[in-house]
């Protein structure tokens, strides 16, 4: 995701929100390295600009755990996630799984179904997946919960028509 990150207009994409499961070690210290090269040059005078925030939510599945406990997990995850968008308002949301993805999208999803929602959604399938689509991307496919969403192997939109394939992006 970082890859897509980078490739964004830092000023069309303002302010970022960076979110990951709270089980997640790695994922927002490398967003945090990103956000801190970002370096604004004025003058002779060089400042880093700052517009970003980190957070972290629940996941709503770890790996391994089973479905049934999963469903208790989703509800607590969407709950929290439901407070964030209310909080943060976020005009695009880019995802590409796995347990934050769903609570996240979800949330979204169902305050644009009630009006009150204001997020385009944008998933992006993992590079890893060849043959078919994770849990994340398969739910949020079926449900036509994401506004977007990407592939990055042509059997897979082959599969699932209504995604676009974008070749290689991670």
């Amino acid at each position: 995701m970082m890859n897509i990150v980078t490739e964004l207009q830092k000023d069309r994409f303002t302010p970022r929100y960076y979110v990951a499961a709270l089980t997640d070690n790695m994922s927002l210290p490398k967003a945090q390295v990103y956000e801190k090269s970002l370096i604004h040059v004025e003058g002779d005078r060089e400042t880093i600009i700052e517009n970003a925030e980190f957070m972290q939510i629940y996941r709503s599945r770890e790996v391994g755990q089973s479905y049934i406990t999963a469903i208790a997990t989703t509800l607590r995850a969407i709950l929290h996630a439901m407070w964030l968008i209310i909080r943060i308002r976020p005009q695009v949301i880019f995802c590409n799984g796995p347990g934050t993805c769903i609570p996240l999208c979800a949330s979204a999803f169902l305050l644009k179904v009630l009006g009150l929602g204001w997020s385009s959604i944008f998933y992006i399938e993992s590079i890893a997946r060849v043959k078919k689509l994770s849990l994340s991307g398969l739910l949020l496919y079926k449900l036509r919960m994401a506004d977007q969403f990407f592939v990055q192997w042509p059997q897979l939109q082959q599969k699932y028509p209504r995604a676009q394939y974008a070749g290689r992006l991670m």
